[in-house]
């Protein structure tokens, strides 16, 4: 595998492809093959009458041999080590590893070290980015001052400086009255607020879905109402703020009740689900496999199969990897002291392609999960392959089977739930603004 960098002012097209992704042209081309014409970094044309024969002479053209040409994923939930976490990941690592994954923004989570609760801290992520980034990184700041949940952030002022959305993280706020507040001051700025919704102290000691197989583990359990208690209070809240709410995690049908009451009643409410509780259930854990113990935690096979349904329909918003570096010290250990989480920029996709050979979501549904909404929820202007868009696109054929070697993952940690796993679906080609970021072999 290697990476490069295309020459900015040549046109680039990508031939002989079968296109798939939001787009204003009619679906009709998507069923057969077509090609992108993109032009200083944009998307110029798109479909059936991009071929090889009417292109500008001096335009580098890629043949995709029927492979899939998409938007760039966009995940809105990843932990990309800086500032304060350089062992677990830094942005260089976690960009290479979404490059390579074909993900082409990344919204980093505001729990670092400090927190991304000053403007400061904002630019600092801002520019490291552009340094040393492959793709597009946009923060997110802080909710609460220190991620404390005690004084609301600087709300204005971390949006004037970047923050795209605003988040707590890994952490839930307890005080509805400072959740209340801080819907209120984000209302004011038109700004998106993402909440992890977890009871902390019903919670508890838990560290893995509360039923008969921790029991069978000798593992204490997590209930379900301890996500679904605080999701239904922060519904309540946007409705009574007015303010834009996503749910960072959904993960039983309890939630996915709340969240389709919700949108019944217009409220502006959107929600997302790991790829992790979408392909895998508690008995993955198997013999305490460790890196599979994530927060929340994997459910039963009746949850995951109602969380995919509810993706289908739509009632699910995004698929987000949850990408949470840890390193060896802190994952080899029993189960109950293990640290949560899991890496997955990289397999997101071909994760998520495991849905469409299994007939439980199409390809064009998947692919807007991870494309379209996300952009529609964050406002941004990539996710889709309309004509004047950046020309933030993936080649990936859908059917090549490979190998998970953690060894050759470009993520600084290894702790994937996926070691060793069969998988479909590698990524040959991305570009982030008509530029190469990554070419496979």
């Amino acid at each position: 595998m290697m990476f490069s960098s295309a020459i900015a002012h040549q046109p680039l097209a990508l031939v002989n492809a079968r296109l798939v992704g939001a787009s204003s042209l009619s679906a009709e081309w998507r069923r057969g093959r077509g090609g992108v014409l993109i032009v200083d970094g944009l998307i110029r044309d798109a479909g059936p009458g991009v071929a090889q024969a009417n292109l500008p002479s001096h335009a580098r053209i890629l043949d995709c041999g029927g492979d899939v040409v998409s938007p760039g994923l966009i995940d809105m939930r990843a932990f990309v080590g800086e500032p304060g976490a350089e062992h677990r990941e830094t942005i260089a690592s976690a960009t290479a590893a979404a490059a390579a994954g074909g993900v082409t923004t990344i919204l980093a989570r505001p729990d670092t070290f400090p927190p991304v609760d000053e403007a400061s801290v904002v630019d600092f992520l801002l520019r490291r980015a552009r340094d040393t980034g492959r793709v597009r990184v946009a923060p997110s700041a802080a909710l609460t001052q220190g991620l404390r949940g005690e004084e609301i952030a600087e709300i204005g002022l971390l949006q004037q400086a970047g923050a795209l959305a605003f988040s707590d993280g890994a952490h839930s706020i307890r005080n509805a009255r400072v959740l209340r507040r801080a819907m209120s001051y984000a209302r004011d700025f038109d700004a998106l607020v993402i909440h992890y919704a977890e009871d902390r102290d019903l919670a508890g000691e838990g560290v893995m879905n509360e039923g008969e197989f921790a029991t069978r583990l000798g593992l204490s359990g997590v209930p379900r109402e301890a996500e679904a208690i605080v999701l239904d209070r922060d519904v309540r809240l946007a409705a009574l703020t007015g303010a834009r709410y996503h749910a960072a995690l959904v993960t039983t049908s309890l939630s996915l009740e709340i969240i389709a009451r919700a949108k019944a009643a217009g409220l502006p409410v959107t929600c997302a689900v790991s790829i992790n509780h979408l392909t895998l259930n508690e008995s993955d854990i198997g013999d305490y496999r460790t890196f599979l113990k994530l927060s929340p935690p994997l459910r039963r096979e009746d949850e995951r199969r109602e969380l995919v349904a509810a993706l289908a329909s739509g009632l699910i918003d995004v698929i987000v990897s949850d990408h949470n570096p840890q390193d060896v010290e802190t994952k080899r250990l029993p189960f109950a002291e293990a640290e949560d989480g899991a890496i997955g920029l990289e397999t997101m996709l071909s994760a998520g392609l495991r849905l469409v050979s299994s007939g439980e979501l199409t390809l064009d549904r998947l692919i807007e999960a991870m494309t379209l909404r996300p952009a529609e929820i964050l406002r941004l202007p990539q996710g889709r392959l309309d004509v004047g868009a950046p020309a933030d696109l993936i080649r990936f054929d859908p059917e090549e089977p490979y190998v998970v070697d953690p060894a050759k993952l470009h993520s600084r940690c290894k702790n994937t739930p996926f070691d060793e796993a069969r998988m479909e679906g590698r990524v040959k080609l991305t570009l982030v603004g008509g530029e190469i970021v990554y070419e496979g072999e």
